[in-house]
């Protein structure tokens, strides 16, 4: 699919319209995210937008470390029962109030008990949240959870004014008030996020931008093009297709960096009327992987920059399961397991994010499935409501991304865990989650890669989902910015960065 000449325009005239204000970072977005309550948000363009106005317990740097943020010390108790962190002084929220002990308490107990949280199952095994004294507090545990820290260096350890997010009730997402180095001004769903330096931020001298501007704009060649004019300073995945005219392009720069994130086919295996499909039968699921060539399909989407994968961690890492490399294309296979299951024609629709790379992929894998017999539909929607079908089971199979998580587990366990919060073809493997949950006590990390190979195993044996590649990230930029720093994650911090005058 590609954009009409008068849309292409439309939006290059829409964003060269925008102010572009002294030390006025201008990024564009994929896509618009979903809710600014770090309770409800699921979406990867949300924890950009996050990690400029809302800071965390716990971050990440950019070799995966944990590093200090609201917190500035934790230690394990209890033979990792228990965990106390120890907050750091003089910080306050956008409206003034303090963070403290009694505010993270209030932020942790509302992840963890609030109905319909996406943070609830995150939290699951914090049985409690102890104030210690003003600035210390102890999460308490059944058993030992190894992924608390990586939990916490998301947005369940994203911390909000209880104040101002008490008064705002459902509507906190609305103008959330945190604690980061930007607050919020304003949003125009489907056109700009926009977020003000806060003056009161406990690390200002790291900020040197007065304000950023989000941007959502779906295509890559078009954030590219507004790049080019002059009415983006930054934009976040630049398509590899789009390198070569970055990189030869006077006055921008190019920076990339390995992904934790990766592409994946979810399959609705068990939620609802749309899992009695043929992809509900598990020799389909084979067949269609069979299918598929990912060493192809990354060397036709991706000009070959990307990483081919089968599984949640990406190959060469110490979690991956060499034993099951990713494996080749077999049509005469594929086709041998449909005539075994009695469907030589099964027909199913492939949803898609609105987006030319991503409806480009699912039409890759449409042409690759004919070959072997499917007939797959591809049908584009944008983000928001793609999440929305999926969410409620009304889908047989979609292309989804996941930004990927320093920790193993929470590159699994929230798509296949029989209670994962994305779980949305409601798979469940009670060995599966068992196996899973033995890793989730161990710190050794050999103990770890044991149990994770195991259920792996699983995993690709049964196919709830056909995972597909493991991305690069790739930022385009204007020489103007500097001091900016690449990270696995790809979320986009603006501590260091500068904007030269034009």
């Amino acid at each position: 699919m590609s954009f009409r000449f008068g849309a292409f325009m439309a939006a290059c005239l829409m964003l060269s319209g925008l102010p572009a204000a002294a030390q006025t970072m201008r990024i564009g977005l994929q896509e618009d995210p979903d809710s600014l309550d770090p309770m409800a948000g699921t979406t990867f363009v949300g924890r950009i937008v996050f990690t400029a106005l809302c800071d965390k317990l716990v971050d990440v740097d950019s070799n995966l470390n944990y590093v200090p943020q609201l917190a500035t010390a934790w230690e394990w108790g209890e033979e990792g029962r228990s965990l106390t962190l120890r907050l750091r002084e003089g910080v306050t929220f956008h409206d003034g109030e303090p963070l403290n002990a009694d505010a993270v308490r209030y932020n942790l107990d509302r992840y963890r008990n609030t109905a319909g949280s996406r943070r609830a199952t995150e939290l699951r095994p914090v049985q409690a949240v102890e104030v210690v004294d003003a600035m210390t507090v102890r999460l308490r545990m059944a058993q030992p959870f190894a992924p608390l820290l990586g939990v916490l260096s998301d947005r369940a350890g994203m911390m909000l004014s209880p104040k101002a997010t008490e008064a705002a009730g459902p509507r906190a997402g609305e103008a959330p008030v945190c604690s980061g180095p930007f607050r919020f001004t304003r949003r125009v769903q489907q056109e700009r996020i926009v977020l003000d330096r806060f003056e009161g931020y406990w690390n200002a001298p790291a900020i040197h931008l007065q304000q950023v501007v989000y941007l959502p704009v779906p295509a890559p060649n078009v954030r590219l093009a507004n790049l080019r004019a002059g009415a983006l300073e930054m934009m976040e995945r630049l398509a590899p297709t789009d390198l070569r005219q970055a990189r030869g392009q006077r006055g921008l720069r190019v920076e990339e960096s390995t992904a934790l994130g990766y592409f994946t086919m979810s399959i609705n295996v068990g939620h609802g009327p749309r899992a009695s499909g043929p992809l509900g039968n598990p020799k389909i699921r084979e067949a269609l992987e069979a299918a598929i060539d990912r060493r192809a399909l990354n060397q036709v989407v991706f000009d070959g920059t990307f990483v081919p994968s089968n599984q949640a961690q990406a190959p060469g890492t110490a979690f991956y399961n060499d034993a099951h490399p990713v494996p080749p294309r077999d049509v005469a296979r594929a086709r041998r397991l449909l005539a075994e299951a009695g469907m030589p024609r099964p027909s199913f629709t492939l949803l898609v994010a609105n987006s030319a790379v991503d409806v480009q992929v699912g039409e890759v894998i449409q042409a690759m499935g004919a070959e072997a017999g499917f007939d797959i539909r591809v049908q584009a929607l944008e983000t928001g409501a793609l999440n929305a079908q999926t969410d409620r089971g009304d889908y047989e199979a979609a292309i989804v991304i996941w930004s990927g998580r320093a920790d193993p587990d929470a590159n699994i366990s929230i798509w296949l865990q029989c209670e994962g919060f994305i779980n949305w073809g409601r798979y469940c493997n009670r060995g599966f989650d068992d196996l899973l949950s033995q890793a989730r006590q161990r710190t050794d990390t050999a103990a770890r890669q044991a149990l994770y190979r195991q259920a792996s195993a699983i995993y690709l044996a049964e196919r709830p989902h056909l995972f597909l590649y493991h991305a690069k990230l790739f930022w385009a930029m204007t020489d103007r910015v500097s001091g900016f720093q690449t990270h696995p994650d790809g979320l986009i911090r603006l501590q260091g960065v500068r904007l030269a005058a034009r």
